[in-house]
């Protein structure tokens, strides 16, 4: 293993649904699961729909003129797997907090991004940097 993986527990409101989005969307292999929970296979790290009854309400802090939600999760890929998730939501119709996009256009963090939330209200980012040396530029 080249770098640590993380592990993140989140909560569904159904755990079907949360199969059918992130194991049929997004592509994430299933692993174990009880009727209360589900774990996914995420790029490698370990996410866990947890079955809970309500969500809270989505909270935004401003980001290069964005409302970017404050609780969110995600991966970040390379560019051309980013274009090809980023079409392949387009496609199915995902509708998006913050579209495609290339974020701190000319800064030393610059990266493509896109913000949609799950079934459950969940919400998840994906980016893309042209240098993964740059991921924790200043």
């Amino acid at each position: 293993m080249d770098r640590p993986r993380f592990h993140l527990a989140f909560p569904v409101r159904d755990l079907e649904e949360a199969r059918a989005f992130y194991g049929g969307l997004l592509g994430c292999a299933e692993g174990r699961s009880s009727p209360e929970w589900v774990d996914f296979d995420f790029h490698g790290h370990q996410i866990v729909a947890h079955l809970a009854p309500a969500t809270e309400a989505l909270a935004t802090n401003p980001v290069d003129g964005e409302d970017v939600p404050v609780r969110h999760f995600g991966v970040i890929l390379d560019l051309a797997s980013w274009r090809a998730l980023a079409d392949r939501l387009e496609a199915a119709g995902v509708r998006f907090i913050i579209p495609p996009q290339v974020r701190f256009q000319g800064q030393p963090g610059e990266q493509a991004t896109l913000f949609f939330l799950d079934p459950s209200g969940n919400a998840l980012e994906f980016k893309a940097f042209a240098d993964d040396a740059r991921v924790f530029a200043r």
